[in-house]
């Protein structure tokens, strides 16, 4: 292997690899990002429609065989291999890296609609201290506030209301991600997860107050034993949990790799997934006891007011803090922890992008930020505060954030583990250093549970998504923006993969050969297997 040597008359070797100034501050960054948006719209509905109470045993289960031996292998991935996710998928094996530029074109996508959301939730914070929707919630966000066209199409009719405050949102994003790992992520990490915390918290104690909380709670936690017979509640179980976590799209392999060498992964793994799952069942104590107040307001049951995702928080909650005491309170509360959520996760998926071409082109961390995030910030401003933005958010987001990280998953295990064999490699790496240990029983679940639990919902997907046209948009609109789009990821990773890595990239990078050198010695001897394999 080349080395780029310094201070000899060659070229200058790159800068040192940033690092999380302590483990809290990683752990609050991983919180962060896997805390989002669909914590705490998607999470309490799911569980609900999936046997209430007892959906939590499922959830369980797939969080202890699925969610967390997925998170222990991005984090294995990303500290061993020290880099962004194509960077250490390549350090892993040539032949793998176009699986990490898959997952930061994924991530890309993402970044450029979920900036539109953040938006929503920040103009409907403002709007909860007038109650602006009046009495017709649904009728305001679809038509006042987001003019959304009658057909799905592209259209460049823009909305001020919705495009001011996504370029406020883009500007704060970019700012925090020029500044960098510790001095950016990690203070925004410090400032906004706790807020979002100390809010939803009051948000949560408010609502049990409201009457008819007990009701939405009975509703909520009422378990359906039967359920429990029904595969596609396990495989409910298993999709949330493993979309909850941000696992398998690059973010966890990304922010692993600022790690010290001597940190504890399996102990600040158990840390992350247990408490992004502490605020999932918080969020439906507080999501759910509100919509028990609206059930008893509007004198009907709770399964004709409960619904997920869009429809929870831009249509049914505006509706009960129309009708709640202290609502104004309730509406800032829940919009202001939808805004605090969403910019934890969005910076951690540019994150992803920055380091990827950091890595690959060996430009400073400013420059890479603004040549990456400033596009991203330019074509989600083109393209979302429009009057199909909403269209093709619903459609980006099936097609690219379900069914194309469900795809991108099951193919990185199966290379991983059956493709490449690197499991034994790097289960001793992770226990080199943390507290709890990973056996033959974490292999199994990664080379075995994870992969058949990936497959059965990649096919529903499939299957469900070429029964019919995806929410009755046009075959053409579907086809470009939808499968066309999920495609179109596959070949640009292909082609990334394809760009050599120059002498300033990051692929030479001594302190990375330092790093490996301890790795060998300290008896990780196949890892000059994989030097030569790089």
């Amino acid at each position: 292997m080349t080395k780029s040597p310094a201070g000899r008359g060659g070229t200058a070797a790159p800068a040192r690899r940033e690092t999380f100034s302590s483990r809290r501050l990683f752990i609050l960054s991983a919180i962060g990002s896997a805390v989002g948006l669909g914590n705490i719209w998607r999470f309490p509905y799911v569980a609900y429609e999936n046997g209430g109470g007892a959906f939590l045993i499922p959830y369980l289960v797939a969080l202890l065989c699925a969610g967390i031996p997925l998170l222990f292998l991005d984090y294995s991935i990303g500290h061993r291999f020290r880099g962004s996710a194509p960077l250490s998928y390549r350090r892993l094996h040539r032949a793998a890296e176009p699986i990490g530029w898959w997952q930061v074109l994924i991530c890309f996508v993402i970044a450029v609609y979920y900036a539109a959301i953040i938006a929503w939730a920040a103009m409907y914070t403002w709007f909860s201290l007038t109650k602006a929707w009046g009495d017709d919630a649904e009728g305001f966000f679809f038509n006042n506030f987001l003019k959304s066209a009658d057909q799905a199409g592209l259209s460049f009719d823009f909305v001020a209301k919705v495009f001011f405050p996504m370029l406020a949102v883009w500007i704060v994003v970019i700012v925090i991600m020029v500044a960098g790992v510790n001095k950016g992520i990690s203070r925004a990490n410090a400032i906004f997860l706790p807020l979002l915390i100390a809010m939803f918290v009051i948000l949560v104690v408010q609502s049990l107050f409201l009457k008819g909380a007990m009701v939405g709670l009975n509703a909520f936690f009422t378990p359906n034993w039967a359920s429990l017979q029904d595969p596609s509640v396990w495989a409910a179980a298993f999709g949330h949990v493993f979309f909850s976590l941000s696992v398998a799209f690059g973010i966890m392999v990304t922010y692993s790799s600022y790690l010290k060498r001597k940190t504890d992964l399996t102990g600040s793994g158990m840390v992350v997934a247990f408490a992004n799952s502490g605020f999932e069942l918080l969020a439906g104590i507080g999501v759910f006891a509100a919509l028990g107040f609206m059930s008893v307001a509007s004198g009907q049951a709770v399964e004709d007011v409960a619904s997920g995702g869009i429809g929870l928080a831009f249509v049914a909650f505006p509706t009960i803090v129309s009708e709640a005491p202290f609502g104004a309170v309730l509406g800032v509360l829940f919009f202001g922890s939808l805004v605090f959520a969403g910019l934890t996760s969005l910076v951690s998926i540019l994150e992803v992008i920055v380091a990827a071409f950091q890595d690959k082109l060996g430009w400073s961390r400013k420059a890479a930020t603004l040549v990456v995030t400033i596009p991203i910030a330019l074509i989600s401003l083109i393209l979302f505060p429009t009057t199909t933005g909403i269209q093709l958010l619903d459609t980006s987001d099936a097609f690219v954030n379900q069914f194309g990280i469900l795809a991108c998953a099951l193919v990185t295990v199966i290379v991983v583990t059956a493709g490449l064999g690197s499991l034994p490699r790097l289960q001793r790496h992770v226990n080199k250093t943390s507290t709890i240990k990973m056996g033959v029983v974490w292999r199994v679940l990664v080379g075995g549970v994870v992969p058949v639990a990936l497959g059965y919902m990649l096919i529903s997907e499939l299957q469900l998504k070429s029964a019919e046209q995806y929410s009755g948009y046009p075959a053409w609109f579907n086809g470009v923006f939808g499968w066309g789009m999920a495609a179109a990821l596959i070949v640009g990773a292909l082609l990334l993969s394809l760009i050599p890595w120059g002498e300033k990239s990051k692929l030479n990078d001594p302190e990375y050969e330092e790093f490996n050198a301890a790795e060998v010695l300290e008896g990780d001897i196949d890892n000059n297997k994989i030097e030569v394999n790089a």
